[in-house]
């Protein structure tokens, strides 16, 4: 086990087949860059499974929000920086990743259950992958 900075990994380019980012994002100010870098080390071949808290169509961020109390009134907890919308494809895209979602609600109440996928809030997981070396 290492401990990092998600927005600047000390890992090697092209690393890891698997990369799971489960409820991560959402506590991160600059996702673009902590995306960027599990692109940079996710293998060509490779796949990141990346799940957050999705609240709509659009994201909504306010980085002037600071205090945990903010945060929690606007984010709903104390350490998010953001509330997702459906439109994290379009950053993951920008990223450059080709991305599938497979939905939890098509999944067995014991997976769910097993592996912890029943989140109010989290019916997507997206299935990221390399679109360019």
């Amino acid at each position: 086990m290492r401990h990092m900075d998600i927005t600047n990994l000390e890992l090697a380019d092209n690393e890891f087949s698997l990369i799971w980012c489960c409820h991560v994002l959402e506590h991160i100010e600059d996702d673009k860059k902590a995306m960027s870098e599990l692109f940079r080390v996710l293998h060509p071949d490779g796949v990141a499974v990346i799940m957050v808290p999705v609240y709509g169509e659009s994201t909504y961020e306010n980085p002037l929000i600071k205090t945990p109390e903010g945060r929690l009134l606007h984010f709903k907890q104390e350490d998010h920086v953001r509330l997702y919308g459906l439109d994290i494809r379009e950053r993951l895209d920008a990223a450059g990743f080709k991305i599938d979602a497979l939905s939890t609600l098509d999944s067995p109440d014991e997976d769910k259950l097993r592996y912890s996928l029943e989140y109010p809030s989290t019916k997507d997981i997206f299935l990221c992958r390399k679109t360019r070396p």
